[in-house]
C-alpha cells in the first residue's frame, strides 16, 4: 500500500477525523472551563550538607541516595502535618466538613486527611547541576500557594534540624555509654599496672625503662670515657718544677758570669743530676696512672656485668609489665576517642545549622499553572486528529474497499479491464464510493474487474 492509497482512505474518512479533532479541542476546553485554575508557587533552599560540616569535618559520600531522601523529606508526614497546623487547616471549618463527608472507607485521622492534601500538590525537585533544591506547591489561589510553600519551605527546614538533632543525640547518648565502659576498662588496667608493679617492686618510669636498667644504660656511658688512658702533666712532679727553677736561675746567671765560672759550672752539674731525677718521676708517675686506669676499668666492668645479670634476671617481669602497660595505653586512646566523639555529637545535638540555607520567600505566581491554553490546544488538536486517524485506519482495516485501481492488486492477479464513470451525487459522511473520490486520484470512474 503506498501514500497515494492511505490519502485516499483519509479523504474518504475526513469527515470521521474532522469529528474527532473538534470533539477533542471542545472536550479540553470544556475540561479548562469547568475545572478551577490551578496556580503553582515555588520557593528554593540550598543543601549545605554537600560542603565539609563545620563540627565533624565530613562529607556526603552517597549524593544521590540523599537528595532522593530530601526529595521525599518534603512531602513526608513529619513535613506535611506541620504544614497543615502551621496554616490553620486544623480548625478550618470548609475542610472539616468535608472530612466528615469523606467516604466510610477512608479511615485516616483528620491530621493525616489534611497532610495527605499537602502532599498531593508539593513537589520538590533538585535543579540541574546545583545543590539548590526547588520545592513548589499547586493550589487554586495564588496567595494560597505561595502561603503553603513558604509554610512547605520552613516545615522542610525545621524537619531537617530536628532529624539532624535527634540523630546527633541518639549518637552521643550511645558513645557517652561507651565513654563509661572505656574509662572502667582504663581504670582497671592502670590498678593492674600498679598491683603488679607493687608486688615485684618494678617501676616503669616515662621512658619504659625501669631503675636497673636506666643504671645499666649510664653505667655503660661512663665505661666509654674510661677507656681514653690518662696522661699527668710534664711539670706536674716536685723534680719538674725544681729543674724549671734552675732554667730559671741559668738564664739569668749567664747573663752576668762566663760559662766557665764555677758557679755556672755548679748549676750546670746540678740541672742535670735533677733533670734525671724528673725523667724518672714522669716514668713512675706514668706507670701509676696506667695502673690506676686499668684497675678502674675493671671495677666499672664488674659493675656493668653485675649490673647486666639484675637487668637479664627480671626480663620477664619487664615484659610482662610491659603488656599491662600497652594494654593501658590502648584503653587510654580508646577512652579518648570516645569521649571526643561523644563531645561532638552533644555539640551537634544542640546546633542550629540544618545543613540547609533558605534562598527567599516563596514567589507570587503571575499566571496559573492550568490551564495553559498554548499546550492545551495544540495538544487536544493531535490528540484528536490521531485519534481519528487510527480509527480511520481500524474502520478500514475491518471492512476493506476497492477505492482505486491500485487497491485491485491485493486481490490477486484479477485483470483490470475498464474503468466506469460514477453518477455525480452528493458525497457520503461516513462510507467511501465513487462519488467521493477526488479528481486527483482518478477520473471519477469506479474500477470493474
Amino acid at each position: 500500500m503506498n501514500i497515494g492509497q492511505f490519502l485516499v482512505i483519509f479523504w474518504a474518512r475526513r469527515m470521521l477525523i474532522l469529528g474527532a479533532t473538534v470533539g477533542c479541542l471542545v472536550g479540553a476546553l470544556i475540561v479548562c472551563a469547568v475545572l478551577p485554575p490551578r496556580w503553582q508557587s515555588s520557593s528554593r533552599v540550598m543543601l549545605d550538607d554537600l560542603k565539609p560540616d563545620p563540627v565533624t569535618g565530613e562529607t556526603i559520600t552517597m549524593l544521590g541516595p540523599y537528595i532522593a531522601t530530601q526529595i521525599q523529606l518534603v512531602t513526608d508526614y513529619s513535613v506535611t502535618g506541620k504544614v497543615a497546623e502551621q496554616i490553620g487547616w486544623l480548625s478550618d471549618p470548609n475542610l472539616i466538613k468535608a472530612y466528615q463527608s469523606r467516604s466510610a472507607k477512608d479511615q485516616r485521622n483528620f491530621p493525616h486527611w489534611l497532610a495527605d492534601i499537602v502532599s498531593q500538590g508539593a513537589k520538590a525537585k533538585l535543579l540541574e547541576g546545583s545543590n539548590i533544591l526547588e520545592i513548589s506547591y499547586t493550589a487554586n489561589t495564588a496567595k494560597g500557594a505561595q502561603m503553603v510553600a513558604d509554610a512547605l519551605t520552613k516545615a522542610y527546614i525545621d524537619a531537617t534540624l530536628d532529624t539532624r538533632h535527634q540523630d546527633a543525640e541518639r549518637n552521643a547518648v550511645w558513645y557517652e555509654q561507651q565513654t563509661v565502659k572505656a574509662k572502667e576498662a582504663l581504670d582497671n588496667s592502670v590498678a593492674a599496672v600498679t598491683a603488679y608493679e607493687k608486688q615485684n617492686g618494678i617501676v616503669l618510669q616515662d621512658n619504659r625503662t625501669d631503675e636497673e636498667n636506666s643504671r645499666l644504660q649510664a653505667l655503660t656511658g661512663q665505661s666509654t670515657s674510661l677507656s681514653t688512658p690518662f696522661v699527668p702533666p710534664a711539670d706536674s712532679s716536685p723534680a719538674a718544677n725544681q729543674l724549671a727553677q734552675i732554667d730559671a736561675e741559668l738564664a739569668v746567671e749567664g747573663k752576668r758570669l762566663g760559662p766557665n765560672n764555677p758557679a755556672m759550672q755548679d748549676l750546670h752539674a746540678k740541672r742535670a743530676v735533677v733533670e734525671q731525677l724528673a725523667e724518672k718521676e714522669k716514668t713512675n708517675m706514668a706507670a701509676l696512672a696506667a695502673h690506676m686506669a686499668t684497675s678502674s676499668v675493671q671495677a666499672y666492668q664488674r659493675a656493668i656485668d653485675e649490673q647486666k645479670s639484675k637487668v637479664i634476671a627480671q626480663s620477664d617481669k619487664i615484659g610482662r609489665l610491659n603488656q599491662l602497660q600497652q594494654d593501658v595505653d590502648l584503653r587510654r586512646a580508646w577512652y579518648q576517642r570516645t569521649n571526643a566523639k561523644a563531645s561532638e555529637f552533644r555539640e551537634e545535638s544542640v546546633a542550629s545549622d540544618a545543613g540547609v540555607t533558605p534562598m527567599g520567600s516563596a514567589s507570587m505566581p503571575s499566571a496559573p499553572k492550568f490551564p495553559n491554553y498554548v499546550l492545551i490546544i495544540p495538544g487536544s488538536l493531535g490528540l484528536g486528529l490521531a485519534i481519528g486517524v487510527l480509527t480511520s485506519l481500524m474502520m478500514e482495516l475491518l471492512g476493506r474497499r476497492v477505492r482505486v485501481a491500485d487497491d485491485l492488486s491485493l486481490a490477486g492477479e484479477a485483470p483490470l479491464i475498464c474503468l466506469i464513470p460514477g453518477p455525480e451525487h452528493k458525497p457520503r459522511l461516513f462510507a467511501g464510493g465513487p462519488a467521493w473520490r477526488p479528481r486527483w486520484f482518478s477520473s471519477g470512474g469506479a474500477a470493474r474487474a
